[in-house]
């Protein structure tokens, strides 16, 4: 990793952190009086502290790199998509990634902000506020840090000998084709977890494989594969290719995370 690199994930890190204090702010203040939810139009759930959290993490990032040009998932929803080429160099950003994790107070909710370059993501920080956790990776180092604790390095793991811990979608992990997945693997434990903290385990050499069978958005999944990719894993498709980003429309095909093989 470079200096620039470094330099980078600091900001980066930075950025997230004080996002998620702005999501924490909502997470307490809805405990005592509600939380407003709203549906979008794909019936996907919506609330304050995603516009919140989103409005600043856009602003900062024009601060930081006023060159790069930033997809963010609720301005996508008000038509904020790129309707020609895609740029080659591009930030994705997911204010709240696991609403209804935010909404059902288990604190399995995180802040997403990924760089994408060339159509891989080569950047990224992952923030879990309620855990007061982030992940972070660019190039051939990921980290791990907790709140006002320098960050330490991590890197995936080989799968043991003994079978895999698979990690599946609190909320989208089970059906016919998990199950086949599953059926044609040693599988040691099968865990759930919401949102990106999916990869970040793998990432962190707590889980092998995680396989996803349902539909996610580009945004869903950049920052934390970036993480997954410099800790040595990495993302990909049902016919066995990379995970890219820039994709028409922005949608992922199914994909599975894996660990160092």
């Amino acid at each position: 990793m470079t200096a620039a690199d470094d330099d980078l994930l600091t900001a980066l890190r930075l950025i997230a952190e004080r996002a998620g204090k702005i999501v924490l702010a909502h997470y307490i203040e809805a405990e005592s009086e509600g939380l407003e939810v709203r549906r979008k139009s794909d019936d996907s759930p919506v609330t304050a502290a995603d516009e919140a959290c989103e409005a600043f993490i856009l602003d900062a990032l024009t601060k930081l790199t006023p060159e790069i040009p930033t997809i963010s998932e609720e301005a996508a929803e008000s038509g904020g998509l790129p309707t020609g080429d895609m740029p080659r160099r591009f930030w994705l950003v997911d204010p709240l990634d696991g609403t209804k994790e935010f909404i059902t107070r288990n604190g399995e909710f995180t802040v997403n902000i990924g760089l994408v370059e060339n159509g891989q993501p080569v950047a990224g920080v992952v923030h879990a506020p309620a855990l007061a956790m982030t992940w972070a990776g660019a190039a051939d180092r990921a980290t791990f840090s907790e709140t006002d604790r320098p960050p330490m390095a991590i890197e995936a793991r080989r799968q043991p000998e003994d079978g895999a811990t698979v990690v599946a979608s609190r909320r989208h992990g089970a059906g016919p084709e998990l199950d086949a997945f599953l059926a044609n693997h040693k599988v040691k434990e099968l865990v759930s977890a919401g949102s990106s903290l999916k990869f970040c385990l793998i990432a962190s050499g707590k889980a092998d494989i995680y396989p996803r069978f349902g539909r996610t958005m580009e945004w869903d999944t950049c920052a934390a594969h970036a993480v997954l990719r410099a800790a040595g894993g990495h993302v990909e498709t049902l016919d066995g290719r990379e995970l890219a980003y820039g994709k028409l429309g922005l949608d992922n095909p199914h994909f599975i995370a894996w660990g160092r093989r």
